[in-house]
This record gives C-alpha cells, sequence and structure tokens, in this order.
C-alpha cells in the first residue's frame, strides 16, 4: 500500500501504536462528577484546559488542580489522574515489532498530541510488552508538551520536516484523527487516515 517514493514515515501515537478509547475516560469523569465531559475533550476537539497541558503552558499539578474545580469536593488528585489515564489500553507487541522492522527500511519518527501524564502511563504499558527502548526504535519522538505545539497545525509538521531535512514529498503522515490528517495535507505531507478498523499491520503486511 505505501509509495516506493516514501522514504519517511511520521507516526502518530495514540490509535496508532497505542490503542486507546476516548469513551472510557468520558465515562470515568462522568462517574466523578463532570455530567459534560465530552463537551470538554473529545478525540475531535478539547477545552483550552486540554490545549495547555497538550503544549506544555501549565503543569500536570495545574491540570488536574483545574479538573479538580470541575469536580464535586473531596474528589482526590490521584482518582482524576486514574480517570485521565483510563482511555490507555494495551500495546501489542506485533506493532512494537513491525515499527522495529520498519526502522531498518525507513526513516521513522513518532508525533503526538500527548502531556506529560499520559506518557508516563504509556511509557510503563511499553515497558511491560518490550525490553527494547522506544527511543532506540524512532529516529526522534516529539511530544507537543515538550515542543510547544500540537496537531493539526500545520507549524508542527513543518517544524519536525525542518529539523530532519525531510522532503514532504517523500514522507507520510499516518494518523486516527481526521483533523490531523487535514493538517498533515495542508503542510504537504503524504498522509494515510488509520479509520474504520484499519491497523499498522494491514498498512504495512
Amino acid at each position: 500500500m505505501i509509495d516506493e517514493k516514501i522514504h519517511n514515515i511520521i507516526f502518530d501515537f495514540g490509535g496508532v501504536i497505542i490503542n486507546i478509547d476516548y469513551e472510557i475516560t468520558i465515562e470515568a469523569f462522568k462517574k466523578l462528577g463532570i455530567d459534560n465531559f465530552e463537551v470538554l475533550y473529545s478525540q475531535a476537539s478539547q477545552s483550552n484546559l486540554f490545549d495547555d497541558i497538550e503544549t506544555g503552558k501549565i503543569s500536570p499539578q495545574h491540570f488536574i488542580n483545574g479538573l479538580l474545580e470541575l469536580l464535586p469536593s473531596g474528589i482526590s488528585p490521584n482518582k482524576v489522574v486514574h480517570a485521565w489515564n483510563a482511555m490507555l489500553l494495551d500495546i501489542p507487541k506485533d506493532r512494537i515489532e513491525l515499527l522495529q522492522k520498519l526502522s531498518a527500511k525507513y526513516r521513522i519518527f513518532l508525533l503526538s498530541n500527548t502531556n506529560s501524564i499520559h506518557i508516563d502511563a504509556a511509557l510503563r504499558t511499553w515497558k511491560k510488552v518490550s525490553e527494547t527502548p522506544i527511543e532506540s526504535i524512532f529516529e526522534k519522538i516529539y511530544f507537543s508538551h515538550m515542543v510547544g505545539m500540537r496537531k493539526p497545525n500545520i507549524e508542527i509538521f513543518d517544524y519536525v520536516c525542518e529539523q530532519h531535512k525531510l522532503n514532504k514529498r517523500e514522507t507520510l503522515f499516518l494518523d486516527d484523527s481526521i483533523q490531523h490528517i487535514e493538517g498533515a495535507k495542508k503542510s504537504g505531507l503524504h498522509t494515510l487516515h488509520l479509520t474504520g478498523g484499519l491497523d499498522i499491520q494491514d498498512v504495512f503486511s
């Protein structure tokens, strides 16, 4: 399925490498007392509080406190973290093995809208599955909260390409969120929207 002109691949993390389910976190916060959490946060859009944690503008503690202000009194910070991380599921070992194989053929990168709370949990999940460090598979990893930019803004795609002198005509971006795919297209990248159950194993088999 991959054009032979492609030499570089930029992978999203959540929904592409690690399985995620936004509904589990939405339901977890509803149980804690935020009835309209899906209005505040979803795969398609989110409020400033979530944008700010994903671009590193606020600390994890500030983020947790912001959520606590929306919740009934008496909810512990640990319960907030647990609900926030509830969307993070498993990382199939065969995906990691596939990435290892692809790294021998392509220059591969990771570009994720995320935050330190999620990444700490996700990397613990990775280590349970594989002894291979994630840093050894990707040429470079870009987390939004570390670079102060997030998808679907064109600037983050341009930044990654400029940092590594990637020819966009030879670079493929994979993501499960359509708004990120559209942003990558506007920047000039080839794109592949992983939707309808499409898995990276299907793409690279």
